[in-house]
């Protein structure tokens, strides 16, 4: 019985190397290509690139996207909420579908590689395995999602998470999300029907730039991404006592712009007094009435924090209002926190998914690193629904939402065919 197990092991090992060594390798040329011609959507006369959602190149854009899809042999529809979706049949239609992709819109004056490279990545692995004749057992199906940088509303509709309020968001076309999905193609009237239940893929990968500089300093070829990370945002609000500058002495003041300094710095101490990747920013900060010759007698300011544990978020926060109820009490100025809605919860990401991505890697021959983003993408709102997995490639510099962003055509190959062989080592473990 022993022996005849261990032979059943042998050639399930064997025969996975054997797929391993046959895997085709991606067209980088045609990758690189693709991404270039993307990037002449919305090119303005100054050379730099705007395609936000909901505006003509973002149409244009997606048009293009469609017609590689197409060349490539999907069948394309775009859903309710303005997602291009492609889907590839496979052996057995019975196997849930393995989903991957990314998007194509960006922020205004942004880079030509943040979400287009996952997007083109996977639109070429398709390309490469209809090339070399292989049929997966699981369909596959590819996900543009639309305007994931105005609040991830394509992923966001998919898993029931986008609400009647959110259609009402403007973005910088001056389109709402109700106008921009019609706009796109969807149905703002039926978005509600493009929900997935969960369960119903059987995994879902996204290939992304890293936007960070870590494995770019490190020189590491590929991240993967252990977790995205939770976003938690606070209005916060501080009372003084208005008053002249003049004649107003020093010791007599509620000066709130003092306290919220007090109070910016404390956070950078509480955040910094924990281990781990955990982050906090006091990104916006406004002091009233304004004047130059007055006190500010209120202040209002922002605080983000992120980590991949709400309870470390929640302690991180607690520790933040206690120094808040110090300086509050040193400098009589009451501070007042409003929980922002627009955040989202930590995502992490499947174990088994990581260690098929490493070892994908590893039989490249490319370097590897466990690491979290700190920036939120579309599989985290996916993991909803399904098991995720990320593959991160190098950010040159560490640049993002930045004309200046590049990721070398090698790495987006190297990406492209880690995402691969991901693929067909879900395809074959996967149950």
């Amino acid at each position: 019985m022993k022996k005849n197990y261990f032979l059943f092991i042998l050639c399930m090992s064997y025969g996975v190397l054997s797929i391993a060594q046959q895997v085709p390798q991606v067209n980088q040329e045609r990758l690189e290509k693709t991404l270039f011609t993307l990037a002449n959507y919305g090119v303005k006369e100054n050379g730099e690139t705007n395609r936000v959602a909901f505006s003509d190149a973002d149409l244009a854009g997606r048009a293009y996207i469609i017609s590689l899809m197409q060349i490539s042999g999907l069948e394309v529809s775009v859903d309710y909420a303005g997602n291009i979706i492609g889907k590839k049949v496979g052996k057995d239609p019975d196997l849930k579908p393995i989903g991957f992709g990314s998007h194509i819109d960006m922020v205004p004056n942004g880079g030509n590689y943040d979400g287009c490279v996952g997007s083109l990545a996977a639109i070429e692995v398709i390309r490469t395995l209809d090339e070399a004749g292989i049929q997966t057992e699981h369909p596959l199906e590819i996900f543009i999602f639309s305007n994931e940088e105005g609040g991830v509303m394509g992923s966001r509709a998919l898993v029931g998470e986008l609400n009647e309020d959110a259609l009402t968001v403007v973005n910088s076309t001056g389109f709402s999300m109700r106008e921009g999905i019609n706009r796109l193609g969807g149905n703002a009237d039926r978005v509600w029907e493009v929900e997935r239940e969960e369960g119903s893929l059987a995994a879902f990968l996204e290939l992304h730039i890293e936007q960070g500089g870590i494995l770019d300093r490190e020189q590491i070829d590929i991240g993967v991404v252990e977790g995205i990370v939770g976003i938690k945002w606070w209005d916060v609000n501080i009372k003084g006592f208005a008053n002249h500058a003049g004649t107003t002495p020093m010791a007599l003041r509620k000066d709130a712009l003092i306290s919220a300094a007090k109070f910016v710095l404390a956070i950078n101490k509480v955040i910094k007094s924990y281990e781990g990747n955990q982050v906090g920013t006091v990104g916006k900060i406004e002091a009233f009435p304004g004047a130059p010759n007055v006190i500010p007698g209120e202040v209002n300011l922002s605080l983000e924090i992120r980590d991949l544990s709400s309870e470390k978020i929640k302690k991180l926060f607690e520790d933040i209002k206690t120094q808040a109820q110090v300086i509050e009490e040193e400098m009589e100025t009451p501070f007042t926190f409003t929980p922002i809605d627009a955040t989202s919860a930590p995502a992490l990401t499947d174990k088994k998914i990581q260690e098929l991505i490493a070892g994908a890697a590893e039989e490249m021959g490319l370097s590897t690193k466990q690491m979290q983003s700190g920036a939120g993408h579309d599989a985290q709102d996916m993991a909803r629904i399904t098991p995720v997995g990320m593959i991160f490639v190098p950010s040159e510099g560490g640049i993002s939402h930045s004309p200046k962003e590049y990721t070398s055509p090698t790495d987006m190959a190297n990406g492209a065919n880690v995402l691969l062989r991901t693929i067909l080592k879900l395809d074959q473990s996967w149950y």
